[in-house]
């Protein structure tokens, strides 16, 4: 956790935002897996963890804009509870910890609502995404749980997303803390020769990483040699020496904070030439778009340019043909770039992708296309200093999509689908890291993890 006055100092700034009325933020249960005492590792919701810090299971906050006074409510672990999992703080103790003014009991924040109701008082919450936690709001706040989730407050949302988005220094340390964890499981990852080894083996190691960080992965991790699958998974087949193995995969850090990276390695140690040319269009791609990265600039704009980077290396393979400004605005680099550029990282890898993705990565003046692949851009807004951003290009092909717009005679002017059957089997190539917006630019977060050429070989000797 953060010293206590930063979660004190950011619940008021929420409800000075909101001015008047009641927010309620609803934090997590503990989730059984198959019976009640046998439960999945507690996540905390990340905007409960943004504002009152604790990783605690059945507690809710209540923030009284007209008064500025508040409240934790919760439920006191039972002798029983105790048995078993050993003392917990008492309510108290964990308000004090995090300085709310005042804590009570579940009933007593049901009889506030109700009565806050009968006086017709605004109140205000954020959209479930959890059943335990409609159904939890559907008693509390008397309403029938099909409409919870419609009568989310829109203001309290606009109003989180403004303040979650820009990130403090402690939150980009935070950060760092986490890209760290990434670079050790990236070392343990690339720990002895790769061929002949499983993705499950593989992702093995990076797990054991994570458990001796007390860390948990930010997200499932994504190990594997088809990689144009955009979400492949880990599967357990051992690898051959003309793959390329995509590694996408992060951690936590003690703060709940996460890291996203994604590494493509050849696993015999060397990139072929084919490999080779493709990579070196991804990481150019990469690095043009971090370094266009500024205040004020549209991130959709930077996108843009990683597209046509990337149908300029594929024209010069012979794979597209055409202008590439026209290609990109006809939407044809999709079939092989068909993924947004990047999206917001903080306590969620998506960051508050729950709040909905286009509240958060798009805005009044900009909105999202509905174009094949510029439709997957999970954020298109300008950018301010403090937002933290993936940068993710990346080349695929994918046989079953190649064949689909080959058949359908699509964007037929900018492609050569006669030359794309040779890479049928290829798999895909992404290059991410972490980026801070800064004043005056960017900068690439965490310590180095191998992506040049040269270091990605040398890490595999």
């Amino acid at each position: 956790m953060f010293p206590r006055e930063i979660y004190r100092s950011r619940r008021r700034r929420l409800t000075q935002a909101l001015s008047s009325g009641l927010i309620v933020v609803f934090g997590h249960q503990a989730s059984p897996i198959n019976f009640q005492d046998n439960a999945y590792p507690f996540r905390q919701d990340s905007s409960f963890l943004y504002y009152g810090g604790l990783a605690v299971p059945d507690l809710v906050m209540l923030l009284d804009c007209d008064a500025g006074q508040s409240y934790l409510y919760g439920r006191e672990a039972s002798p029983h509870e105790a048995l078993w999992t050993g003392p917990a703080p008492a309510l108290a103790e964990l308000a004090e910890a995090v300085a709310f003014d005042h804590h009570g009991g579940l009933p007593d924040l049901a009889q506030c609502l109700q009565s806050s109701q009968r006086q017709q008082r605004a109140i205000h919450y954020l959209p479930p995404y959890r059943a335990d936690q409609i159904l939890l709001m559907s008693e509390l706040l008397a309403v029938p749980a099909d409409q919870v989730v419609r009568t989310a407050s829109p203001d309290l949302i606009r109003a989180v997303v403004a303040q979650r988005a820009v990130k403090s220094s402690e939150e980009v340390a935070e950060i760092e803390l986490a890209l760290g964890i990434a670079r050790s499981m990236y070392q343990a990852a690339t720990d002895g020769r790769l061929e002949n080894q499983t993705p499950l083996e593989i992702a093995g190691r990076m797990a054991a990483v994570v458990a001796a960080h007390d860390s948990r992965f930010s997200f499932a991790p994504i190990v594997t040699p088809r990689g144009e699958i955009l979400h492949g998974g880990v599967p357990a087949e051992p690898l051959g020496s003309d793959d390329l193995l995509l590694m996408d995969f992060g951690a936590e850090s003690p703060g709940g904070y996460a890291s996203d990276i994604t590494r493509t390695l050849p696993v015999s140690g060397r990139f072929d030439t084919r490999q080779r040319e493709l990579y070196e269009i991804v990481l150019l791609a990469q690095k043009a778009a971090i370094a266009a990265i500024a205040p004020e600039k549209r991130f959709l704009d930077i996108h843009l340019l990683a597209a046509e980077i990337i149908c300029r290396g594929l024209k010069e393979l012979g794979l597209m043909k055409g202008t590439c400004a026209e290609a990109v605005a006809a939407g044809a680099h999709a079939l092989f770039f068909p993924t947004g550029l990047g999206h917001m990282l903080g306590l969620d890898v998506h960051d508050m992708e729950s709040l909905g993705e286009d509240l958060v990565g798009y805005d009044d003046q900009i909105r999202r296309s509905d174009q094949f692949g510029l439709a997957a851009l999970r954020l298109g807004r300008q950018l301010k200093p403090g937002f933290v951003v993936t940068v993710e290009p990346g080349i695929y092909f994918n046989r079953g999509l190649i064949e689909e717009w080959r058949h359908g005679r699509r964007a037929e002017a900018f492609i050569h689908y006669d030359k794309l059957a040779a890479y049928y089997g290829f798999g895909g190539i992404r290059i991410e890291d972490d980026i801070l917006v800064t004043e005056t630019g960017a900068r690439v977060l965490g310590p180095t993890i191998p992506k040049s050429i040269a270091t990605v070989e040398a890490s595999l000797q």
